[in-house]
Protein backbone atom coordinates (compact mmCIF):
# COMPACT_ATOMS: atom_id res chain seq x y z
CA UNK A 1 0.00 0.00 0.00
CA UNK A 2 1.37 3.41 -0.94
CA UNK A 3 2.23 5.94 1.72
CA UNK A 4 -0.24 8.42 0.25
CA UNK A 5 -3.13 6.02 0.72
CA UNK A 6 -2.65 5.54 4.46
CA UNK A 7 -1.98 9.13 5.57
CA UNK A 8 -4.31 12.03 4.80
CA UNK A 9 -4.80 15.56 6.03
CA UNK A 10 -8.03 15.83 8.05
CA UNK A 11 -10.99 17.38 6.26
CA UNK A 12 -14.37 18.87 7.12
CA UNK A 13 -17.13 16.27 6.62
CA UNK A 14 -19.54 19.03 5.59
CA UNK A 15 -17.65 20.97 2.92
CA UNK A 16 -14.66 18.71 2.25
CA UNK A 17 -12.04 21.42 2.81
CA UNK A 18 -8.88 20.61 4.72
CA UNK A 19 -8.97 21.79 8.34
CA UNK A 20 -6.18 23.19 10.47
CA UNK A 21 -4.89 21.67 13.66
CA UNK A 22 -7.23 22.26 16.62
CA UNK A 23 -5.86 24.75 19.15
CA UNK A 24 -6.68 25.84 22.67
CA UNK A 25 -9.70 28.14 22.85
CA UNK A 26 -9.18 31.77 23.79
CA UNK A 27 -11.61 31.40 26.68
CA UNK A 28 -10.05 28.93 29.08
CA UNK A 29 -12.04 26.40 31.10
CA UNK A 30 -11.19 23.76 33.66
CA UNK A 31 -11.82 20.82 31.32
CA UNK A 32 -11.60 21.41 27.61
CA UNK A 33 -10.50 20.04 24.26
CA UNK A 34 -8.58 21.84 21.51
CA UNK A 35 -11.02 23.40 19.05
CA UNK A 36 -11.00 24.75 15.51
CA UNK A 37 -13.18 26.44 12.89
CA UNK A 38 -13.78 25.50 9.26
CA UNK A 39 -14.37 28.11 6.55
CA UNK A 40 -17.89 26.73 5.98
CA UNK A 41 -18.95 27.65 9.53
CA UNK A 42 -18.50 24.27 11.18
CA UNK A 43 -16.55 23.97 14.43
CA UNK A 44 -14.69 20.95 15.72
CA UNK A 45 -12.84 19.62 18.73
CA UNK A 46 -10.09 17.05 19.07
CA UNK A 47 -10.18 14.08 21.42
CA UNK A 48 -6.69 12.60 20.96
CA UNK A 49 -7.51 9.40 22.86
CA UNK A 50 -10.94 8.65 21.44
CA UNK A 51 -12.13 7.75 24.95
CA UNK A 52 -13.89 11.03 25.77
CA UNK A 53 -16.03 11.51 22.69
CA UNK A 54 -19.15 12.21 24.76
CA UNK A 55 -17.51 15.12 26.54
CA UNK A 56 -16.02 16.33 23.25
CA UNK A 57 -19.47 16.29 21.62
CA UNK A 58 -20.93 18.45 24.37
CA UNK A 59 -18.03 20.87 24.38
CA UNK A 60 -18.08 21.25 20.60
CA UNK A 61 -21.78 22.05 20.62
CA UNK A 62 -21.31 24.60 23.40
CA UNK A 63 -18.39 26.13 21.50
CA UNK A 64 -20.57 26.38 18.38
CA UNK A 65 -23.17 28.21 20.48
CA UNK A 66 -20.67 30.83 21.60
CA UNK A 67 -20.20 29.21 25.04
CA UNK A 68 -23.93 29.60 25.70
CA UNK A 69 -24.81 26.44 27.63
CA UNK A 70 -28.50 27.30 27.90
CA UNK A 71 -28.83 27.63 24.14
CA UNK A 72 -26.82 24.45 23.52
CA UNK A 73 -29.13 22.33 25.67
CA UNK A 74 -32.19 23.68 23.86
CA UNK A 75 -30.99 22.63 20.40
CA UNK A 76 -32.14 19.45 18.70
CA UNK A 77 -29.85 17.38 16.47
CA UNK A 78 -30.70 17.55 12.75
CA UNK A 79 -33.41 20.16 13.37
CA UNK A 80 -30.91 22.75 14.60
CA UNK A 81 -27.47 21.33 13.80
CA UNK A 82 -25.58 18.57 12.01
CA UNK A 83 -22.74 16.48 13.38
CA UNK A 84 -19.85 14.60 11.84
CA UNK A 85 -16.65 12.92 12.91
CA UNK A 86 -13.27 11.97 11.51
CA UNK A 87 -11.72 8.94 13.19
CA UNK A 88 -8.17 7.54 13.24
CA UNK A 89 -6.81 11.06 13.75
CA UNK A 90 -3.26 11.51 15.02
CA UNK A 91 -2.85 14.78 16.91
CA UNK A 92 0.95 14.62 16.77
CA UNK A 93 1.26 14.55 12.97
CA UNK A 94 -2.13 16.16 12.21
CA UNK A 95 -3.03 13.32 9.87
CA UNK A 96 -5.69 10.66 9.49
CA UNK A 97 -3.98 7.26 9.59
CA UNK A 98 -5.97 4.53 7.87
CA UNK A 99 -3.97 1.70 9.43
CA UNK A 100 -4.52 3.15 12.95
CA UNK A 101 -0.85 2.78 13.84
CA UNK A 102 2.36 4.78 13.47
CA UNK A 103 5.58 2.89 14.21
CA UNK A 104 3.85 0.79 16.82
CA UNK A 105 2.03 3.74 18.38
CA UNK A 106 -1.77 3.31 18.26
CA UNK A 107 -3.82 6.10 16.67
CA UNK A 108 -7.29 6.51 18.18
CA UNK A 109 -7.97 10.24 17.98
CA UNK A 110 -11.31 11.67 16.86
CA UNK A 111 -12.21 15.05 15.39
CA UNK A 112 -15.82 15.81 16.25
CA UNK A 113 -17.65 18.39 14.08
CA UNK A 114 -20.79 20.43 14.70
CA UNK A 115 -22.42 22.73 12.19
CA UNK A 116 -25.34 24.90 13.27
CA UNK A 117 -28.04 25.65 10.73
CA UNK A 118 -28.03 29.23 9.48
CA UNK A 119 -30.74 30.57 11.79
CA UNK A 120 -29.23 28.97 14.89
CA UNK A 121 -25.75 30.15 13.96
CA UNK A 122 -26.99 33.71 13.60
CA UNK A 123 -28.84 33.53 16.91
CA UNK A 124 -25.77 32.19 18.72
CA UNK A 125 -23.61 34.97 17.30
CA UNK A 126 -26.06 37.70 18.27
CA UNK A 127 -26.42 36.37 21.79
CA UNK A 128 -22.65 36.17 22.17
CA UNK A 129 -22.21 39.71 20.85
CA UNK A 130 -24.88 41.01 23.19
CA UNK A 131 -23.25 39.27 26.13
CA UNK A 132 -19.96 40.96 25.28
CA UNK A 133 -21.74 44.34 25.03
CA UNK A 134 -20.99 44.79 21.34
CA UNK A 135 -24.71 45.30 20.63
CA UNK A 136 -26.68 48.03 22.43
CA UNK A 137 -28.84 46.69 25.23
CA UNK A 138 -32.00 48.07 23.63
CA UNK A 139 -31.52 46.11 20.41
CA UNK A 140 -33.64 43.10 21.22
CA UNK A 141 -34.96 42.36 17.76
CA UNK A 142 -33.06 39.60 16.04
CA UNK A 143 -33.19 39.43 12.24
CA UNK A 144 -35.20 36.62 10.73
CA UNK A 145 -32.71 34.57 8.68
CA UNK A 146 -33.75 32.25 5.92
CA UNK A 147 -35.00 29.07 7.50
CA UNK A 148 -33.32 25.98 6.10
CA UNK A 149 -35.76 23.14 5.62
CA UNK A 150 -34.28 19.83 6.73
CA UNK A 151 -35.22 16.87 4.58
CA UNK A 152 -37.19 14.23 6.51
CA UNK A 153 -35.12 11.25 7.58
CA UNK A 154 -35.68 8.33 5.19
CA UNK A 155 -37.61 5.42 6.63
CA UNK A 156 -35.08 2.82 7.72
CA UNK A 157 -37.51 0.06 6.74
CA UNK A 158 -38.02 1.40 3.22
CA UNK A 159 -37.19 -0.60 0.13
CA UNK A 160 -34.10 1.14 -1.22
CA UNK A 161 -34.17 2.10 -4.88
CA UNK A 162 -31.16 1.61 -7.12
CA UNK A 163 -30.08 4.45 -9.40
CA UNK A 164 -29.72 3.63 -13.10
CA UNK A 165 -28.63 5.79 -16.03
CA UNK A 166 -32.00 5.58 -17.72
CA UNK A 167 -33.95 6.16 -14.52
CA UNK A 168 -31.93 9.20 -13.49
CA UNK A 169 -32.15 10.71 -16.98
CA UNK A 170 -35.91 10.30 -17.02
CA UNK A 171 -36.29 11.95 -13.62
CA UNK A 172 -34.05 14.85 -14.66
CA UNK A 173 -35.93 15.31 -17.95
CA UNK A 174 -39.19 15.41 -15.99
CA UNK A 175 -37.74 17.78 -13.40
CA UNK A 176 -38.84 15.43 -10.61
CA UNK A 177 -36.79 16.96 -7.78
CA UNK A 178 -38.55 15.05 -5.00
CA UNK A 179 -37.86 11.66 -6.57
CA UNK A 180 -34.22 12.55 -7.23
CA UNK A 181 -33.70 13.63 -3.62
CA UNK A 182 -35.14 10.34 -2.37
CA UNK A 183 -32.95 8.44 -4.81
CA UNK A 184 -29.84 10.26 -3.57
CA UNK A 185 -30.53 9.02 -0.05
CA UNK A 186 -31.05 5.48 -1.36
CA UNK A 187 -28.09 5.32 -3.74
CA UNK A 188 -25.10 7.64 -3.41
CA UNK A 189 -24.15 7.26 -7.07
CA UNK A 190 -27.22 9.26 -8.11
CA UNK A 191 -25.37 12.59 -8.12
CA UNK A 192 -22.55 11.04 -10.14
CA UNK A 193 -25.04 9.83 -12.75
CA UNK A 194 -26.60 13.29 -12.84
CA UNK A 195 -23.17 14.81 -13.39
CA UNK A 196 -22.67 12.63 -16.47
CA UNK A 197 -25.79 14.13 -18.02
CA UNK A 198 -23.97 17.46 -18.29
CA UNK A 199 -22.16 16.14 -21.36
CA UNK A 200 -25.04 17.38 -23.47
CA UNK A 201 -24.46 19.18 -26.81
CA UNK A 202 -27.49 21.48 -26.48
CA UNK A 203 -26.69 24.50 -24.33
CA UNK A 204 -30.24 24.99 -23.02
CA UNK A 205 -30.41 21.37 -21.88
CA UNK A 206 -27.15 21.73 -19.97
CA UNK A 207 -28.47 24.77 -18.13
CA UNK A 208 -31.61 22.87 -17.17
CA UNK A 209 -29.61 19.88 -15.91
CA UNK A 210 -27.33 22.18 -13.90
CA UNK A 211 -30.36 23.84 -12.32
CA UNK A 212 -31.91 20.47 -11.41
CA UNK A 213 -28.64 19.28 -9.86
CA UNK A 214 -28.48 22.49 -7.83
CA UNK A 215 -32.02 22.04 -6.52
CA UNK A 216 -31.44 18.40 -5.62
CA UNK A 217 -28.06 19.09 -4.01
CA UNK A 218 -29.45 21.89 -1.89
CA UNK A 219 -31.99 19.55 -0.34
CA UNK A 220 -29.68 16.56 0.00
CA UNK A 221 -27.07 18.76 1.72
CA UNK A 222 -29.49 19.51 4.55
CA UNK A 223 -29.02 15.94 5.74
CA UNK A 224 -26.00 14.50 3.89
CA UNK A 225 -23.70 17.38 2.87
CA UNK A 226 -20.80 15.00 2.41
CA UNK A 227 -21.98 13.54 -0.88
CA UNK A 228 -22.68 17.02 -2.27
CA UNK A 229 -19.19 18.10 -1.22
CA UNK A 230 -17.77 15.14 -3.13
CA UNK A 231 -19.73 16.24 -6.20
CA UNK A 232 -18.29 19.75 -5.94
CA UNK A 233 -14.77 18.37 -5.78
CA UNK A 234 -15.39 16.27 -8.90
CA UNK A 235 -16.80 19.29 -10.73
CA UNK A 236 -13.81 21.46 -9.87
CA UNK A 237 -11.46 18.69 -10.97
CA UNK A 238 -13.31 18.43 -14.28
CA UNK A 239 -13.07 22.21 -14.77
CA UNK A 240 -9.31 22.07 -14.19
CA UNK A 241 -8.75 19.20 -16.63
CA UNK A 242 -7.10 20.77 -19.68
CA UNK A 243 -7.87 17.69 -21.75
CA UNK A 244 -11.64 17.93 -21.22
CA UNK A 245 -14.39 20.43 -21.98
CA UNK A 246 -16.13 21.57 -18.77
CA UNK A 247 -19.63 21.48 -20.24
CA UNK A 248 -22.11 22.59 -17.61
CA UNK A 249 -19.63 22.18 -14.76
CA UNK A 250 -19.27 25.84 -13.75
CA UNK A 251 -23.01 26.43 -14.00
CA UNK A 252 -23.65 23.44 -11.76
CA UNK A 253 -21.12 24.64 -9.19
CA UNK A 254 -22.87 27.99 -9.12
CA UNK A 255 -26.28 26.36 -8.67
CA UNK A 256 -25.06 24.19 -5.79
CA UNK A 257 -23.28 26.97 -3.90
CA UNK A 258 -26.14 29.44 -4.41
CA UNK A 259 -28.64 26.96 -2.99
CA UNK A 260 -26.59 26.32 0.16
CA UNK A 261 -24.04 29.12 0.56
CA UNK A 262 -24.14 28.53 4.31
CA UNK A 263 -22.44 25.17 3.76
CA UNK A 264 -20.52 25.53 0.50
CA UNK A 265 -19.84 29.27 0.40
CA UNK A 266 -16.13 28.68 0.98
CA UNK A 267 -15.92 27.23 -2.55
CA UNK A 268 -16.90 30.57 -4.12
CA UNK A 269 -13.42 32.04 -4.47
CA UNK A 270 -12.21 29.03 -6.46
CA UNK A 271 -14.53 29.99 -9.31
CA UNK A 272 -12.43 33.07 -10.05
CA UNK A 273 -9.60 31.06 -11.57
CA UNK A 274 -11.84 30.12 -14.51
CA UNK A 275 -12.51 33.73 -15.52
CA UNK A 276 -9.48 33.75 -17.80
CA UNK A 277 -10.95 31.18 -20.20
CA UNK A 278 -13.33 32.30 -22.93
CA UNK A 279 -15.26 29.03 -22.61
CA UNK A 280 -16.11 29.55 -18.93
CA UNK A 281 -16.04 33.33 -18.35
CA UNK A 282 -19.76 33.94 -18.86
CA UNK A 283 -20.68 30.94 -16.73
CA UNK A 284 -18.45 32.08 -13.87
CA UNK A 285 -19.99 35.56 -13.83
CA UNK A 286 -23.47 34.02 -13.87
CA UNK A 287 -22.53 31.69 -11.00
CA UNK A 288 -21.13 34.56 -8.92
CA UNK A 289 -24.33 36.54 -9.46
CA UNK A 290 -26.43 33.57 -8.36
CA UNK A 291 -24.40 33.23 -5.18
CA UNK A 292 -24.63 36.98 -4.58
CA UNK A 293 -28.42 36.81 -4.54
CA UNK A 294 -28.29 35.26 -1.05
CA UNK A 295 -24.75 36.01 0.07
CA UNK A 296 -23.23 39.12 -1.53
CA UNK A 297 -20.61 39.13 1.21
CA UNK A 298 -19.05 35.98 -0.27
CA UNK A 299 -18.32 37.91 -3.46
CA UNK A 300 -17.10 41.00 -1.66
CA UNK A 301 -14.68 38.81 0.28
CA UNK A 302 -12.96 38.03 -3.02
CA UNK A 303 -10.84 40.51 -5.05
CA UNK A 304 -13.96 41.51 -7.02
CA UNK A 305 -12.42 44.84 -8.03
CA UNK A 306 -10.45 42.87 -10.60
CA UNK A 307 -13.76 42.40 -12.43
CA UNK A 308 -14.43 46.09 -13.12
CA UNK A 309 -12.87 46.01 -16.58
CA UNK A 310 -15.42 43.44 -17.76
CA UNK A 311 -17.96 46.26 -18.09
CA UNK A 312 -16.10 47.23 -21.29
CA UNK A 313 -15.70 43.68 -22.57
CA UNK A 314 -16.49 43.20 -26.28
CA UNK A 315 -18.82 40.25 -25.54
CA UNK A 316 -22.30 41.56 -24.58
CA UNK A 317 -22.92 38.41 -22.52
CA UNK A 318 -20.00 39.35 -20.30
CA UNK A 319 -21.15 42.96 -19.96
CA UNK A 320 -24.68 41.89 -19.07
CA UNK A 321 -23.63 39.24 -16.56
CA UNK A 322 -21.14 41.49 -14.80
CA UNK A 323 -23.73 44.27 -14.54
CA UNK A 324 -26.12 41.78 -12.96
CA UNK A 325 -23.42 40.73 -10.50
CA UNK A 326 -22.50 44.29 -9.50
CA UNK A 327 -26.14 45.07 -8.84
CA UNK A 328 -26.46 42.14 -6.48
CA UNK A 329 -23.39 43.06 -4.45
CA UNK A 330 -24.41 46.74 -4.55
CA UNK A 331 -21.07 47.82 -5.95
CA UNK A 332 -21.24 51.59 -5.56
CA UNK A 333 -17.70 51.73 -6.92
CA UNK A 334 -18.93 51.17 -10.50
CA UNK A 335 -22.18 53.17 -10.63
CA UNK A 336 -20.85 55.59 -13.24
CA UNK A 337 -19.60 52.78 -15.45
CA UNK A 338 -22.97 51.04 -15.16
CA UNK A 339 -24.81 54.22 -16.13
CA UNK A 340 -22.66 54.46 -19.25
CA UNK A 341 -24.29 51.22 -20.45
CA UNK A 342 -27.76 52.79 -20.69
CA UNK A 343 -27.54 52.83 -24.50
CA UNK A 344 -26.11 49.32 -24.81
CA UNK A 345 -29.03 47.37 -26.26
CA UNK A 346 -27.04 44.26 -27.14
CA UNK A 347 -29.09 41.18 -26.30
CA UNK A 348 -28.21 38.23 -24.09
CA UNK A 349 -29.98 35.34 -22.39
CA UNK A 350 -29.84 34.56 -18.68
CA UNK A 351 -30.97 31.40 -16.93
CA UNK A 352 -33.15 32.62 -14.07
CA UNK A 353 -34.95 30.31 -11.61
CA UNK A 354 -34.98 27.45 -14.06
CA UNK A 355 -36.21 29.55 -16.98
CA UNK A 356 -34.50 31.29 -19.89
CA UNK A 357 -34.85 35.08 -19.73
CA UNK A 358 -34.01 37.27 -22.71
CA UNK A 359 -32.72 40.70 -21.80
CA UNK A 360 -30.27 43.43 -22.83
CA UNK A 361 -27.11 44.86 -21.35
CA UNK A 362 -28.89 48.19 -20.81
CA UNK A 363 -31.72 46.50 -18.91
CA UNK A 364 -29.31 44.66 -16.61
CA UNK A 365 -27.29 47.82 -16.02
CA UNK A 366 -30.45 49.78 -15.18
CA UNK A 367 -31.56 47.12 -12.68
CA UNK A 368 -28.11 47.15 -11.13
CA UNK A 369 -28.11 50.93 -10.66
CA UNK A 370 -31.60 50.75 -9.14
CA UNK A 371 -30.49 48.03 -6.75
CA UNK A 372 -27.40 49.97 -5.70
CA UNK A 373 -29.30 53.21 -5.08
CA UNK A 374 -32.58 51.79 -3.86
CA UNK A 375 -31.49 48.64 -2.09
CA UNK A 376 -33.80 46.44 -4.16
CA UNK A 377 -33.03 42.80 -4.87
CA UNK A 378 -32.30 41.91 -8.50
Amino acid sequence: MSQGSIKKRPWCPFCGLKVARATEAVTRKLTEFPVGNCQCGAVYSCDPTGHNIGAAMVETLVYACGENWDLAWELMPEDDYLTGRIENYDEVTHQVIDIKNIDGRPVRGVLYFVRLHADMSDLAKRLKDKKEARIPAGDDVLPEPERVVIEPAPDKKRLRQKATKQGVRQLVDNGDIDALVRLCFDDRKTLRLMQRLLYEPLDDNRWKIAWVIGQVSGRVASREPGQVSELLHRLFEACSDSAATPWGMVETIGCIISNRPDIFGAFTRYLLKYLGEDSTRVQVLWALAEIARKRPDLIRDTPFYNLFHFLQHPDPRVRGQIARLFGRIKATEVVLQLMSLNDDFAELTIWENGEIVRTTVAAEAAKAVTAIHGGQKV
